[in-house]
């Protein structure tokens, strides 16, 4: 049982996800499926454990101070330890009456997407890094979004999604930095334009193509980069 590790992921119960909670299952971690809804979470577990991956539930929203503690609690309960930690669950944002448009941004829309995709991922990080600290290689993974990166600046102005993203990018480093003479590594993921709830289903790749750049930063070897940002094919310019 101690040689299974333990993968947290958050907002697992769909899309990329999902897929990335599958990923990880077949690579041979016990998963920990993160999700605010009870009926969601649990079909994915059952979906998860159909396919024969080691999978349970953890009732996580990432809003809530007192959710999250919990979480931590009951990951601790179950497992011991966690090995890595994958912060997926994110928000777009409403867009409609120009909510996004920056020249008109409504700044309660700004407040929910940062308190989602970054203050969100601060929560998670520092609940478990307790139980991080436990394992011998353990892995963070932020997923993020090249939406995020000034230097390429893609798809559509989303004044308070995009920048979440490179807040979140900002933030990747800082622990990076803090985490530097530990085992603990940190990087940031884009999955891509990905077909999903999230994206309406108009993108280009499919949840299990966005999902294989967080598998491979989760399952890095200790001398892996941190502190980075990459997609397939590489690095992505901040």
């Amino acid at each position: 049982m101690n040689d299974t590790k333990t993968a947290l992921v958050t907002g697992a119960n769909k899309g990329i996800g999902f897929a990335i909670a599958q990923d990880l299952g077949t690579a041979g971690f016990r998963v920990a499926v993160g999700a605010r809804d009870d009926a969601r979470r649990e079909d994915a577990v059952q979906r998860l454990r159909a396919d024969g991956v080691d999978a349970f539930g953890v009732a996580l929203d990432v809003t809530s101070d007192d959710s999250v503690a919990a979480a931590a609690t009951a990951i601790e309960q179950a497992a011991g330890r966690l090995d890595v930690l994958v912060n997926n669950a994110g928000i777009g944002g409403r867009t409609d009456d120009g909510a996004q448009d920056p020249t008109t941004l409504d700044l309660d829309v700004v407040r929910a997407v940062l308190d989602t995709n970054v203050f969100g991922v601060v929560r998670v990080t520092n609940a478990m890094l307790p139980l991080l600290r436990r394992s011998d290689s353990p892995r963070i993974v932020n997923m993020s979004s090249d939406m995020g990166s000034l230097t390429l600046q893609t798809g559509p102005q989303l004044a308070a999604y995009a920048p979440s993203k490179s807040m979140l990018n900002s933030l990747t480093a800082q622990y990076a930095r803090r985490l530097a003479d530990t085992n603990i590594i940190v990087n940031a993921a884009c999955p891509g334009y990905v077909s999903t709830d999230f994206t309406g289903h108009n993108g280009s790749r499919t949840p299990e193509q966005g999902a294989a750049i967080a598998t491979r930063l989760a399952s890095l070897p200790d001398d892996g980069p941190r502190g980075g940002f990459f997609n397939d094919e590489g690095r992505i310019p901040w």
